[in-house]
């Protein structure tokens, strides 16, 4: 009797595992990921100190424009020094007739002395008197109280005060119109002893002064 023997079922093949990643592979990540740490850590740097190398200058102040405004003012003190024009070189007589440009005329008539009374500024000072004429033909209106008057006296040049009195109100405020003149009574300081006298009259702030001298008996 024979006895057939069976082999054994070969048993199914067991699942595979799933494959490992590679070891060299988790070390690029670890090393990507520092690398990018790395690159962010430099950036901030980078950034920290471009910032502070861009940043603006402090204005300055240069020794150049100092010493330009120093020479400006140098420049103006030179030209407001008077000429020889300004001084007196071109000084009428107190009986002349200045004529302007414009055809407006300046003279003086009528000089005599007198002494301020107790009231007037300053007073009970000795003066010389006189008659200032403005004739206008310029061909329009002068306001008589841009008019501008200034006296001096004696060879030191001393400044002679303007009274104010009964007969001596000062500048009128009125208008001079063309082809009119108008007549101003003046007053000046002259002590008795003093014969030289300077007078300057500007018939409106657009004229120069004409300056008149001579002595006063």
């Amino acid at each position: 009797m024979s006895h057939d023997v069976t082999p054994p079922p070969i048993p199914p093949f067991a699942p595979q595992p799933p494959p490992q990643p590679p070891k060299k592979a988790h070390t690029a990540v670890v090393a990507c990921a520092a690398a990018v740490v790395a690159a962010i850590l430099a950036s901030a740097i980078t950034v920290g100190v471009t910032g502070k190398s861009e940043a603006k200058p402090a204005p300055t102040v240069t020794v150049t424009e100092t010493e330009a405004a120093s020479s400006g003012d140098d420049t103006e003190d030179a030209a407001a020094d008077p000429t020889d024009e300004e001084t007196g070189s071109d000084s009428y007589s107190l009986n002349d007739t200045v004529s302007y440009e414009n055809d407006v005329e300046v003279s003086l008539s009528g000089f005599g002395r007198g002494t301020s009374n107790d009231y007037a500024a300053p007073e009970n000072t000795p003066y010389a008197k006189f008659i200032i004429k403005i004739s206008n033909k310029s061909g329009r209106k002068i306001d008589a109280s841009q008019m501008s008057v200034n006296c001096a006296y004696g060879d030191e040049g001393k400044e002679g005060e303007a009274i104010y009195d009964d007969d001596f109100d000062g500048l009128p405020d009125t208008r001079i119109l063309d082809g009119r003149s108008l007549s101003v009574p003046w007053a000046c300081e002259l002590p008795k002893n003093e014969k030289f006298l300077q007078v300057e009259v500007s018939p409106d702030y657009d004229s120069e002064a004409a300056i008149f001298t001579g002595t006063v008996k």
